[in-house]
């Protein structure tokens, strides 16, 4: 694709990085992280936003090194070698980020039925697939369609949220944040586990390789951008919620949290105006969640790690690999109750940043990346991640049970598509691991 074709800017690229990470999360981890950090909820925000701003440098530096159509993916072949290891972590990322945007999907439906119908179930999962349906086709349309409609979301989520923080911060009680009232160090650090999965959507900006003039210079700029404006988004809103509603209301409350904080000042309107932005983030967090399915698609197909079909467009548009990302997605939102494995998408991604970064160190010298801070990027995030597992997947065997059965199929579908189709005058071609 020549420069001439290549309409996304920085600014564009790090709104699609924003629309993925201010998603459902922003409303769902308030109370659960208040139980263990309680008012101090916004220092682990700002350590889960050091942490991804690790992860961010080292994506950064691979980006530039390496832009490509098939993102995360092209630096683990890079570190890796072409082999079972980079199709086994395509298949492996293909899958967690189908069950992450179906749980945004399946929230998003949630938020519809509630304010339109009543809470039905049968509504919110008609809503669920609605949403779904609706960012396949503006996915199909192309990725200046993509932008234009992340843009507007942004903007609106950004908006809104930006208003609330200024109003219930305004009006708040400092003394509820008093230090006197935080729990130990060691909660607050455990509670990071929680809220570093608010910045997990990062990762989609190296997807935006294809559609940016000059990657090597605008990746980094747009994955900085949207870390930074997406950390301080999180730490004013725990800031504004723990400021006005004491830590029992915060838990209480549940994903109702930041409209419970807006009643105070904006009355019946908070609650609405916090249905608003939940609509139009979970929105965004879904469009961004089927983004990187064409070009990783494509990528991956041009590297035989997936089959030439996954490439192939019908009619001249819609990307196979794109309609099997949102039949997946709609499959896992129609048919499974995604409440009782939603760490696992999470837990999946975490270990694939981790893992990529460790990769990183077998091209430190092509990217000139500090060896320094990619350690203090893998210990960080490899302590979050056993943190997760032994705060709270170990709690939740479903989770547990479902993340081997992802790995399995991942490794299935891998070992499977190479052995039957990688063969050269009828002897099998093993690719370099």
């Amino acid at each position: 694709m020549s420069s001439a074709t290549k309409t996304m800017n920085v600014r564009q690229a790090a709104f699609i990085g924003v629309g993925a990470m201010v998603g459902a999360g922003i409303f769902a981890l308030l109370g659960a992280a208040g139980e263990v950090a309680g008012s101090a909820v916004w220092i682990s925000f700002l350590l889960a936003g050091a942490i991804a701003a690790l992860q961010g440098y080292s994506f950064a530096k691979l980006g530039a090194r390496y832009p490509s159509a098939g993102g995360l993916l092209e630096y683990v072949a890079k570190g890796m070698g072409n082999g079972h290891v980079t199709g086994i972590t395509a298949w492996l990322i293909y899958v967690a980020n189908g069950i992450v945007t179906a749980m945004v999907a399946v929230s998003f439906g949630n938020y519809a039925s509630s304010a339109f119908a009543g809470e039905s179930k049968g509504w919110a999962t008609a809503f669920a697939a609605l949403i779904i349906i609706v960012m396949t086709l503006v996915n199909i349309v192309g990725s200046r369609l993509v932008v234009k409609a992340q843009t507007v979301i942004v903007y609106v989520v950004l908006a809104i949220l930006v208003v609330f923080a200024v109003v219930t911060i305004a009006s708040g009680s400092f003394s509820l944040l008093a230090p006197s009232g935080y729990p130990s160090v060691r909660d607050i650090v455990s509670s990071v586990a929680l809220t570093f999965f608010a910045f997990l959507g990062f990762g989609i900006i190296t997807f935006t390789a294809k559609d940016l003039p000059n990657p090597s210079r605008q990746l980094p700029r747009a994955m900085f951008l949207a870390l930074g404006v997406a950390t301080l988004i999180y730490v004013a809103i725990a800031i504004g919620v723990f400021s006005t509603l004491t830590v029992d209301e915060v838990i209480a409350s549940g994903g109702t949290a930041l409209a419970v904080a807006a009643e105070p000042t904006l009355g019946a309107a908070g609650y609405w105006l916090m249905t608003v932005t939940a609509l139009f983030s979970t929105a965004g967090a879904t469009n961004a969640g089927l983004y990187p399915a064409v070009g990783l698609s494509e990528r991956l197909a041009e590297t035989q790690q997936f089959p030439p079909v996954m490439a192939h467009k019908l009619g001249g548009r819609a990307s196979v690999g794109l309609l099997v990302a949102a039949a997946v997605c709609l499959v896992l939102a129609l048919f499974f109750n995604l409440d009782a494995i939603a760490s696992i998408g999470s837990a999946v991604a975490l270990l694939i940043f981790t893992f990529i970064t460790v990769a990183h160190f077998r091209v430190r010298h092509e990217t000139g990346a500090s060896p320094l801070i990619l350690s203090l990027a893998v210990g960080s995030a490899g302590l979050v991640l056993l943190t997760f597992i032994f705060t709270t997947l170990i709690h939740e065997p479903a989770a547990i049970v479902a993340i081997v059965v992802i790995l399995v199929i991942s490794i299935a579908l891998d070992y499977g598509w190479k052995r039957r189709h990688l063969r050269v005058a009828g002897s099998w071609v093993r690719p370099h691991t």
